[in-house]
């Protein structure tokens, strides 16, 4: 059968024969199903050898990711057997059993479910991802449903007292006790699997939330968090002291904050075998200590300036300034809105053999070949203002700083930028115009500033639609006038909206892209600074001149089909 899905294929015209050749050849070597092997070389799509099959063997192909599948349905056939076959039923109806199969000529596979079920099949065909997406769906990933099985054995264990009265005040643990509770056995496949549905699902965050009651997962993803299954409540102490444990902190340590790392390799579902670092923070609640562990996956990282969402024109006066040999460009927005991963694309830009680049962050996120990175240590004295007075004596051509705090850090990133140093850092404002009011209330002179000042970039992030499942939209035009759009284009709009699928976990949307405003500082723009003019007068000027406001940005992006009006209006304002 495998030989003949060649001959159909190539019959199709969909490969040539030296790419049937070198396939068979790839079987032979490594074993493996055939068509798998066509789609990894990148010959076929999934989606060609379902038409193909279908259009052969007369047998109807299923947009799995459109339907929706009844329990009793699923409990007919087990999950383990699902996944190993690459099955899925789908439907009953009296005696017969359609069934969603990736190769619907395997006798052996329809005769097992017939004598294990009772039932005649009407095997149906479907991609091999669309099944696996289906299973994790309606079954659930293989992590959760380890997971469930893990709080089965931890109640089988430790029971289910419903009669335990839970004391809003902590009891006392000696240390021993602590770290033998966080080495059982629930305990630790409880975080590991945690730790790995995180990064499947691609996750940003995992947040541990103890209340009264109930020990709250969340995990954000996208920007936007959703619960996850509620661990067992007597699983509390143990889950927050294995975290502790392999972030090496103190776990006797429950009042104050602590911060630490995680390094580890995940063998992923798909097999493949992921690095990840996390950045983990504790903090004393209510009921216990809150902890949120950051994933850092280098994957994620985008080091392409083209790939991060600006516009053309943005894009051009951004790496006009970094290509400058001195002053101050600054990256301003709310935490997590993509600030550092700018930073470190233009950095990346500018890194050659001949260029010293050195920078100071709280803490270092990721490595990177060639850059000369500090890690902040308050403990130790080691400051952002310290550390950039160290950096002045290691000559360096480039400087990024973490965030500017303070005008002791500010103070010495002008000097720095006005003795021939190219400095980039950032800072918590809202848009660009207002960084230039913040830097002057932090004390910084007027003069100082507009003489520094090369660039501001603000930034967010919103969530991508999904290219599988988007669909079009139709918002009366008063509608989207008072969004923004200029009322002569509101007429030839096309405009898509957020529907959801297997792809995107049916939120509709699947990565995220940035919303840019970038405001150079021009000689006009200047004058302006050092004669105190207001933030709304320097908006006006910047967007006279041409600058994106973050809403036009996301405007854009809009009527490039990339994200929704809804997530537009949700991060951005009107000016």
């Amino acid at each position: 059968m495998a030989y003949r899905l060649g001959e159909l294929l190539l019959r199709e015209g969909l490969i040539n024969e030296s790419q049937l050749k070198e396939a068979l050849e790839y079987q032979k070597e490594r074993g493996g199903r055939l068509g798998s092997i066509f789609i990894n070389l990148g010959f076929v799509s999934e989606e060609d050898i379902a038409e193909v099959l279908s259009k052969q063997q007369g047998v109807p192909a299923i947009n799995l990711s459109k339907f929706e599948i009844d329990k009793s349905v699923l409990n007919i056939i087990p999950e383990e057997h699902c996944r190993k076959a690459l099955i899925i039923p789908i439907s009953k109806i009296g005696d017969t059993l359609t069934l969603a199969m990736v190769e619907p000529t395997n006798l052996m596979t329809i005769s097992e479910i017939e004598f294990m079920t009772g039932l005649k099949v009407q095997p149906v065909i479907a991609p091999e991802s669309a099944i696996r997406a289906a299973i994790d769906k309606h079954y659930g990933t293989t992590s959760e449903v380890e997971i469930k099985k893990t709080f089965e054995e931890f109640q089988g264990e430790f029971g289910t007292d419903e009669s335990i009265e839970f004391l809003t005040e902590e009891e006392e643990m000696n240390i021993a006790e602590m770290e033998q509770e966080a080495e059982r056995g629930p305990i630790v496949q409880y975080v590991n699997n945690l730790i790995k549905i995180a990064v499947e699902k691609g996750a940003s965050d995992i947040h541990i939330e103890p209340y009264e009651k109930k020990l709250r997962v969340r995990y954000r993803i996208d920007g936007i968090l959703y619960e996850q299954q509620e661990p067992p409540y007597t699983m509390k102490d143990g889950i927050i002291t294995r975290v502790k444990v392999i972030s090496k902190l103190r776990i006797d340590e429950k009042r104050v904050p602590q911060d630490g790392r995680i390094k580890t390799k995940i063998k992923l579902a798909n097999g493949k075998v992921k690095e990840i670092d996390m950045r983990v923070s504790t903090l004393p609640t209510l009921y216990g200590e809150k902890v949120v562990m950051r994933i850092l996956d280098k994957e994620q990282l985008r080091l392409d300036l083209t790939q991060l969402g600006f516009e053309e024109e943005s894009l051009e006066k951004f790496k006009k300034a970094i290509k400058r040999p001195w002053g101050i460009i600054l990256v301003t927005g709310p935490t997590g809105s993509g600030k550092t991963n700018t930073l470190y694309s233009a950095i990346s830009t500018l890194n050659s053999e001949d260029t010293n680049i050195m920078t100071v962050e709280d803490p270092v996120e990721f490595n990177l070949y060639g850059i000369n990175q500090v890690n902040v240590n308050e403990d130790a004295g080691l400051n952002f203002a310290s550390a950039l007075r160290s950096f002045l004596r290691q000559d360096p051509n480039i400087i990024l700083v973490g965030e500017i705090r303070d005008f002791e850090t500010a103070d010495i990133a002008i000097k720095a930028a006005l003795t021939g140093h190219l400095v980039l850092s950032t800072l918590h404002t809202n848009d660009a115009p207002s960084t230039i009011t913040r830097l002057i209330n932090m004390g910084i002179e007027p003069y100082l500033v507009a003489s520094s000042l090369l660039l501001v970039v603000a930034q967010r992030l919103v969530r991508r639609l999904c290219n599988k499942c988007k669909e079009e939209a139709s918002y009366p035009p008063k509608a989207l006038i008072d969004v923004g759009f200029n009322p002569d284009e509101v007429k030839n709009l096309e405009i898509y909206k957020a529907k959801g699928c297997a792809a995107c976990n049916h939120t509709g949307y699947k990565g995220r892209v940035g919303l840019f405003e970038v405001m150079e500082i021009s000689e006009e723009i200047k004058e302006m600074i050092i004669s105190m003019a207001s933030t709304s007068e320097l908006r006006r000027k910047a967007i006279e001149e041409g600058m994106y406001t973050l809403r036009m940005s996301g405007l854009e992006k809009v009527k490039r089909g990339l994200t929704s009006i809804e997530e537009v209006v949700r991060e951005t304002v009107k000016v």
